[in-house]
């Protein structure tokens, strides 16, 4: 079985930063890409950030310049270094990785639980 698990959330004021992590755990094979969602209130989730395994990066317009994704091979890690956060980045972030499971030839997509991210004064 696969397991996603995200830390980092919480509260911040405004102009703050954040970092994220998620690892995934059990019997991998390999893990493609790797990816950041998010949902705020009322909203759909969007995807904010994605990662190769190769280390291209790609973001939505509206974190472009403010955070950066990134990735630990070795650890099964992705990483969301957040800056100048504004409170419209106030939401639930969600890590979704495209794994190969040991077990079985296809890959397959895996989220983890979601954390908090606040922005408030």
């Amino acid at each position: 079985q696969v397991q996603l698990v995200e830390s980092g959330g919480g509260l911040v004021q405004p102009g703050g930063s954040l970092r994220l992590s998620c690892t995934a755990s059990g019997s991998i094979f390999n893990i493609n890409v790797m990816k950041w969602y998010r949902q705020a209130p009322g909203k759909q989730r969007e995807l904010a950030a994605t990662i190769t395994s190769g280390g291209s990066t790609n973001y939505a317009d509206s974190v472009k310049g403010r955070f950066t994704i990134s990735r630990d091979n070795a650890k099964n890690t992705v990483y969301l270094q957040m800056n100048s956060l504004k409170p419209e980045d106030t939401a639930v972030y969600y890590c979704n990785a495209n794994v190969r499971p040991a077990w079985y030839s296809a890959y397959g997509d895996y989220w983890g639980q979601g954390t908090q991210v606040t922005v408030s004064s």
